[in-house]
C-alpha cells in the first residue's frame, strides 16, 4: 500500500496557515489584518512620561503622543481607545496583536523594523541630557565619559551613546523613567540621556532641581508603530499625519505640550516618511 505522505498534523497546520492568510495577509509573525475600516483602534500609549503620555489619576491618558494618536484615529474613521506602552512593551503589545498601533516616543531603528513596521515619523527630535542642577563638566556627549548614565529597559538611548558614539560611559539599567529620576536626584546616577521631549516632560515636572543640557545629538525619528505587512494601514496613517502637519494641528500639539519647556522646536514641517512596504 502507498503510504500517505501527508500527515494529520501537516494537514491541520496547512488548514491553520491558509485561515491565517486569508484572515491576516500572511503567515508571518507579527502579521495581522489591516488597521483599515475598523471602527476602534486599540493604540499603545506611555503611561509615564508627563507631556507624551502619562496616565492619570482617573485612568485617562494625556500627552503630545495621545493626541496625535486620536488625530490618527478620527482620520482613520476610527475612535482610539489607549492602553499602556512602557518601552519594554511596545513591540510585544503589537506582536501579540493586543494593539494596533503604538504611538509612545518609538524611535524608528532598522533594528526594530526587522519585527514591527512603522508610519511616520511623526515628530523628529535629538537625544538630549538631563542633569542635576548645579552640575558642572557635563555640557555635551563627549562630557559623559567615565559618569553613570541610566537607561530604561526597552530604550536604546544611552548605550546609542556607549555603541555609537565610543563614549566609555557606564549605562545602569531601570524599569522606569520615574526610577531614572530618582536615582538622578539621590546622586546615584550622573545623567539621563534620551529624546529631548521626553527629558523636557520630566524636567517641567520637577519644577527645579534638574536642568537640560540642550546639546543636540542622534537625531531619532519617532514613528507609529504596525504590525509588519499592512501596507494600506501604514500609508492611511502616513496620509493623516501628512494632513496633521498642513492643517496646522502639528504646530498647535507642539505648542501645547511644549511650548513653556525651553526646547527649540523650529520649523514645523512634514518629516520625510519611512515609506511602506
Amino acid at each position: 500500500m502507498r503510504s500517505n505522505r501527508f500527515t494529520a498534523p501537516f494537514v491541520m497546520g496547512l488548514v491553520a496557515c491558509l485561515t491565517a492568510l486569508l484572515a491576516a495577509g500572511g503567515c508571518g509573525a507579527g502579521e495581522a489584518s489591516s488597521i483599515v475600516g475598523k471602527e476602534t483602534l486599540v493604540i499603545g500609549v506611555r503611561p509615564d512620561l508627563p507631556a507624551l503620555g502619562l496616565r492619570t489619576g482617573d485612568g485617562r491618558f494625556e500627552g503630545f503622543d495621545v493626541d496625535v494618536a486620536t488625530y490618527v484615529a478620527g482620520k482613520l474613521g476610527a475612535t482610539a481607545r489607549f492602553v499602556p506602552a512602557l518601552a519594554a512593551d511596545r513591540e510585544k503589545l503589537l506582536l501579540s496583536g493586543q494593539a494596533d498601533l503604538v504611538l509612545a516616543t518609538f524611535s524608528i531603528t532598522q533594528e526594530r523594523k526587522t519585527r514591527v513596521a512603522f508610519a511616520g515619523p511623526y515628530h523628529l527630535s535629538y537625544q538630549d541630557i538631563l542633569v542635576r542642577e548645579g552640575t558642572s563638566g557635563i555640557a555635551n556627549v563627549r562630557d559623559l565619559k567615565g559618569r553613570r548614565i541610566c537607561e530604561v529597559q526597552g530604550s536604546n538611548a544611552a548605550q546609542r551613546v556607549v555603541d555609537e558614539r565610543q563614549i566609555d560611559a557606564s549605562v545602569v539599567p531601570v524599569a522606569t523613567y520615574d526610577e531614572c529620576m530618582s536615582m538622578l536626584k539621590s546622586g546615584r546616577i550622573d545623567a539621563i540621556t534620551t529624546n529631548d521631549v521626553i527629558l523636557a516632560g520630566l524636567a517641567a515636572r520637577e519644577r527645579g532641581g534638574v536642568r537640560l543640557v540642550n546639546t543636540q545629538f542622534n537625531e531619532q525619528r519617532t514613528g507609529v508603530g504596525m504590525r509588519r505587512g499592512d501596507v494600506e494601514g501604514c500609508e492611511r496613517v502616513n496620509r493623516a499625519i501628512t494632513d496633521m502637519y498642513q492643517d496646522g494641528t502639528a504646530a498647535r500639539l507642539l505648542g501645547k505640550w511644549f511650548g513653556t519647556s525651553g526646547l527649540t522646536l523650529g520649523k514645523v514641517t512634514v518629516p520625510q516618511f519611512e515609506g511602506c512596504s
